[in-house]
């Protein structure tokens, strides 16, 4: 579910008890929010697009003011909070007058200026009523800070949101090129799952699996930074930059693996079918910061190396870490091994070699050693027609093939069609079986399953005869 952080802001300006106005760089009113119109008793249009020297040069007592923010103006450096007096005409007001900067991709092109009209709280003379009052307006900012927090924090994480309310180019369009680490994850045949369950079901199913990965991943200083389906990506070492970031994903990801034992119990409980994730990951440089539009924003990363975490998480079954040599070798921390696979994806000059890991050390001390089944040679092999996919389209033309081992996992398929390692196929075993090849097999291919059919018990008892 995406959200316009930009018009919340614009609206929760606008309804600001302080006054509110920006300068560009020229000198000319930008913007002007209903409180400070009426603190500098001035109507909005006849400030908004007029020159801020000829609004408010017509008082001499009024130069404290007009100061504060021509200096704004003038200076690249330099901000301002202060009390000065204000004189509408009528009466003079002493103005609590803070000034920042407006920047958009590390330049500044204007000033913002936050203005409270604190007459009151100048004439009060006694001491506790003053207190009350500053205490007061203490616990109505606190109030609205809270609310911003669990407002944003509905879709973005703790660290975005203190970035965007911390600073006022917070939602500026615009980003910086770090390096990071990339981690994707996808649950295996999500697609095939959602066609026999009911809406309801299925997405309280994934919602406490989303729930229980995003805690994980903010333990190990990860950020969710969007939920694509049933897949997650985050990024470790942004937007808080981080000497620790490939060690932290690579725990991340071994905890949620780890994690899916105690949520595959969750699920039975409540009548739902076990789940398996595949989880890719990758470091590099990346450009990271505010994507989109002044109506649609969103924090986000982009560049090849988020790409390639993709890529990764497409060679992965369920169980599985895969991650690339970029990761590896920014990992000081010592990992269990227990593969390493040439592959060559697409957008990528040469192979590379992605290592599957189960296990990290050092203060993670995390691991996530699965019990594979090997498949038990058949006394009868068993005839097939599979489909081959590839690129998520399904080749429509069924080649036949011979199932000469099976467990409730895997197999071990004979075939003459031209297969290639990591195909993903579709045979016909007690309704869909979609599957992966991930190896050579004597004469045929080891075959893991990814999405397993509703009728697949009865078929597996029918022709392995347990």
């Amino acid at each position: 579910m995406a959200m316009d952080t930009g018009l919340i802001m614009e609206s929760i300006i606008r309804d600001m008890s302080e006054g509110v106005m920006t300068v560009t760089l020229d000198g000319i009113i930008s913007y002007v929010n209903a409180a400070a119109a009426k603190i500098l008793d001035k109507p909005e249009e006849q400030m908004l697009g007029k020159s801020f020297a000829g609004c408010f040069s017509g008082h001499k007592e009024n130069e404290g003011f007009n100061r504060i923010i021509l200096d704004a103006i003038g200076s690249s450096a330099k901000s301002n909070n202060r009390v000065v007096p204000y004189f509408t005409g009528e009466e003079t007001r002493q103005l609590h007058v803070m000034t920042s900067f407006l920047n958009d991709g590390g330049d500044n092109i204007g000033v913002i200026a936050v203005m409270s009209d604190i007459s009151e709280l100048e004439e009060l003379r006694d001491a506790v009523k003053a207190m009350e009052r500053i205490k007061g307006r203490n616990n109505r900012l606190e109030l609205r800070n809270n609310l911003l927090h669990e407002t944003f924090g509905r879709f973005l994480s703790d660290d975005i949101v203190r970035q965007l309310l911390a600073t006022p180019d917070g939602l500026a369009l615009g980003g910086k090129k770090r390096i990071v680490t990339i981690l994707m994850s996808d649950i295996r045949g999500f697609t095939a799952l959602s066609e026999r369950m009911g809406a309801t079901a299925l997405i309280t199913m994934l919602n406490h699996y989303l729930g229980e990965m995003t805690e994980v991943t903010s333990k190990r200083n990860g950020t969710v930074i969007d939920f694509i389906g049933d897949g997650i990506m985050a990024v470790f070492g942004a937007p808080n930059p981080s000497d620790s970031h490939a060690a932290d994903a690579v725990a991340a990801a071994v905890e949620m693996q780890c994690r899916m034992d105690t949520i595959n119990e969750w699920n039975t409980q409540h009548g739902y079918p076990a789940i398996e994730m595949g989880i890719g990951i990758n470091s590099g440089e990346v450009i990271v910061g505010n994507i989109g539009s002044e109506r649609h924003t969103k924090y986000g990363v982009v560049g090849p190396p988020v790409n390639l975490a993709a890529r990764i998480e497409s060679y992965t079954v369920g169980g599985q870490v895969l991650v690339s040599p970029y990761t590896v070798q920014r990992v000081k921390e010592p990992m269990e091994i227990v593969q390493r696979q040439s592959v060559f994806p697409k957008g990528v000059k040469n192979p590379i070699i992605l290592s599957h890991v189960t296990a990290i050390g050092g203060k993670y001390n995390a691991s996530c050693r699965q019990r594979e089944e090997a498949p038990e040679e058949l006394s009868v092999p068993v005839d097939v027609d599979f489909f081959v996919i590839r690129d998520k389209h399904s080749d429509l033309t069924p080649n036949p093939g011979r199932i000469t081992g099976l467990c409730r996992t895997c197999a071990v398929m004979e075939t003459d069609t031209k297969l290639e390692k990591y195909d993903n196929l579709q045979l016909d075993a007690g309704g869909k079986l979609f599957c992966k090849v991930v190896d050579k097999k004597g004469d045929g291919w080891l075959l893991r399953f990814t999405a397993i059919p509703a009728g697949f018990d009865g078929w597996y008892a029918e022709v392995s005869g347990r």
